[in-house]
């Protein structure tokens, strides 16, 4: 527990009082001179509050870590128990200024940790370190450092438990720049239901759908092979609609090449099914915003049909948004067994002349992501940032020849993509049923 206060003087005799008095000014005028550091602390101002905050790891979804951050003393975030190291990230703005870092723990503390600060959510300068904190309050006065995030990475827990703290409250100087504005989070995967149910502990879709709906998203999005092997409706009936079902109204979904080999007919399962929430504009390919986003929903097992492509161009053409984001089952560029699929490159050509952002696909079990690049597959500024989410939870596929521009490579934990996104910026995290942040991704600003 570190305090930065100091006791009161006992009482004196009261023929002494202006000697005590001019004593004690003297004592605090020199404390102050001494400290300047506990001096500046009471024109610190707060610039955490309602900050958007991200964590390596959740108990559930009752202690997220924007409850750190939320004002209210009560309410808490807590990680996963017993795992080192975890943390706890804020979001500040664009160049803020740190002075001071205010803890408050839960009776699962930090014996050490460290508080730190980036510029891009990826290089982290110390601000401060703990090696042998015993939980309470710690008030980390007199820092200087300048940045966007600060977080809290805990190395060592002071109990078997997780690490959980009432409050982090940040000061100092928020940048000029406007925060972002309309912030929110959505939950995707692709490759989900395989023929099996939460009485096999080998079943990995129950536990996705968990997870999905522990990080409350907005809403959901689905990357194509949404039900095994042939999307039969009594598939989609007996399996994906028993977990990933219980937030069927908040999906929007796109077909994967499984979704075409139902007997009955291709898509009649999945048409069935999903309805008009597959089908919002009467076509297995859609678009609608959310903020200052734009979402283009594409079926690529048809990116041969002229219809599709010509919407597409329009769509864009009509689109008013700063930010586009696009989501279909089969990538342009993987490392998995499946491998680059060309007949993206058609749809990728177009949507990079439209200056979209981010592409979401599946159809490689595993996690995968890569830096902005062309349609060509070359390093670019202005390039698409492609992720593979396949890991929903059909069975995991190998990593077999690494792309060119592939950051990031998982292949056997399951889990979900949570992608938050603002006015202008869009990061995410790999998410494993665990409850761990597995991988997290830049934070890049629109084009």
């Amino acid at each position: 527990m570190r305090l930065n206060a100091s006791a009161p003087p006992p009482p004196t005799a009261p023929h002494r009082l202006p000697l005590v008095l001019t004593a004690v000014l003297m004592l605090v005028g020199g404390l102050l001179l001494a400290l300047p550091d506990r001096a500046g602390a009471a024109v610190d101002v707060l610039i955490s509050q309602g900050r958007p905050a991200t964590s390596s790891s959740v108990e559930d979804s009752t202690f997220g870590p924007e409850k750190a951050f939320d004002g209210v003393s009560t309410t808490r975030w807590a990680s996963a128990e017993g795992i080192d190291p975890q943390w706890i990230r804020v979001d500040l703005g664009p160049s803020a200024t740190v002075s001071r870092v205010k803890l408050v723990w839960e009776v699962a503390y930090a014996k050490a940790y460290r508080v730190e600060i980036s510029a891009d959510g990826t290089t982290w300068t110390s601000l401060a370190t703990e090696s042998a904190g015993n939980g309470g309050t710690d008030d980390w006065t007199g820092l200087t450092g300048t940045g966007r995030y600060l977080r809290v990475y805990g190395t060592a827990r002071g109990t078997p438990y997780g690490y959980s703290l009432y409050t982090v409250e940040v000061y100092g100087t928020a940048g000029t720049t406007p925060p972002p504005t309309g912030a929110f989070t959505v939950v995707a995967a692709g490759d989900i239901a395989a023929q099996c149910t939460a009485s096999s502990s080998s079943c990995a879709h129950p536990k996705t759908a968990a997870l999905a709906q522990r990080i409350a998203p907005s809403f959901y999005l689905t990357m194509g092979d949404n039900q095994y092997d042939d999307a039969r409706l009594s598939d989609f009936r007996n399996y994906y609609d028993k977990t990933w079902g219980a937030f069927k109204a908040q999906t929007r979904p796109v077909p994967g090449n499984h979704e075409s080999y139902d007997p009955a007919g291709a898509f009649a399962g999945y048409k069935s099914y999903f309805g008009a929430i597959a089908y919002p504009q009467g076509k297995p390919y859609y678009s609608y915003d959310q903020g200052n986003w734009h979402f283009i929903a594409l079926d690529s097992n048809s990116f041969d049909d002229a219809a599709q492509i010509q919407w597409l161009k329009d769509d864009l053409a009509r689109n008013t948004k700063g930010c586009v984001a696009a989501y279909f089952h089969h990538p342009l560029y993987s490392s998995g067994g499946h491998g680059n699929d060309p007949v993206s490159k058609p749809v990728w050509q177009i949507l990079y002349g439209a200056k979209a952002d981010l592409v979401l696909n599946g159809h490689d079990h595993h996690y995968e992501r890569f830096a902005r690049q062309n349609p060509s597959g070359q390093a670019a500024f202005d390039g698409i940032v492609e992720i593979v989410g396949g890991m929903g939870g059909a069975e995991p596929y190998a990593i077999e020849t690494v792309q060119p521009n592939s950051q990031k490579r998982i292949s056997g934990p399951y889990g979900v993509l949570k992608l938050d996104f603002t006015d202008t910026t869009y990061t995410w995290q790999y998410v494993g049923v665990d409850n761990q942040v597995k991988d997290t991704g830049p934070t890049y600003t629109c084009h």
